[in-house]
């Protein structure tokens, strides 16, 4: 092969992958047990995702909550952002039919049905990160967008370690403002923090807070039996 016909496929790889969208999608607050799940989907021209690691977007469990609201700037001013915000009724509601990963796939499925990149890098909660790609897949109804599933995909994809930052920062917005609601700081709102479960054994049952409750958690059923339990 000549050596103008290596720079002409050279020129044209480049051309097809600076059209090429890729696109990143992550969760935050998927396990606790105050407050909703946020899923982020991220999207930027793969030729362009480097600027996001120039930027230092890392997974967001990696970065200061400062850090992370910076990011979550200089990511909504390069690439397309959109999100959704699942309640901790509606996935009371949603887990009567469905686990939390399928619950997790259907609306990663609603937000990237309009999207135009062609790969869709995925952080699975999944064991088996295939079988995340096929939950995806069965809502997508012919969509053709190639789905990569990993564990850890947030860390080793850029535009998801993206997606995680905005999820983040989002979520804890809405804890936030539970908290000025609640008129008390309970916390992250996640079953591993002291604060969290202290303030849930003092007010399980303000009727303020119900709608804010994961009820299908086991550990708020214990904390409920143990109440009872008091009297």
């Amino acid at each position: 092969m000549s050596t103008n016909k290596k720079i002409e496929e050279g020129l044209l790889n480049l051309k097809t992958q600076a059209k090429a969208m890729i696109c990143g999608i992550d969760e935050a607050g998927r396990g606790c047990i105050i407050g909703p799940m946020v899923i982020a989907v991220a999207s930027i021209s793969q030729l362009e995702e480097y600027k996001l690691k120039e930027m230092g977007v890392k997974d967001s469990k990696q970065l200061s909550p400062k850090r992370r609201e910076d990011l979550y700037v200089q990511i909504m001013q390069i690439c397309k952002v959109s999100t959704t915000h699942i309640s901790a009724k509606e996935i009371t509601e949603l887990m009567d039919k469905y686990s939390l990963n399928e619950i997790e796939a259907i609306f990663i499925s609603k937000l990237v049905k309009d999207t135009d990149a062609q790969t869709l890098f995925v952080d699975s909660p999944d064991n088996v990160p295939a079988n995340f790609a096929k939950r995806i897949r069965k809502y997508l109804k012919g969509k053709k967008l190639k789905i990569v599933s990993e564990n850890k995909a947030d860390v080793n994809h850029p535009i998801v370690a993206a997606a995680s930052v905005i999820a983040k920062v989002q979520r804890d917005a809405q804890i936030e403002k539970i908290k000025k609601e609640m008129g008390e700081n309970f916390g992250s709102g996640y079953t591993s923090d002291p604060n969290t479960i202290e303030f849930l054994k003092k007010r399980l049952n303000d009727k303020e807070l119900q709608p804010y409750l994961r009820h299908k958690w086991a550990t708020l059923k214990r904390l409920g039996q143990k109440k009872i339990s008091d009297f």
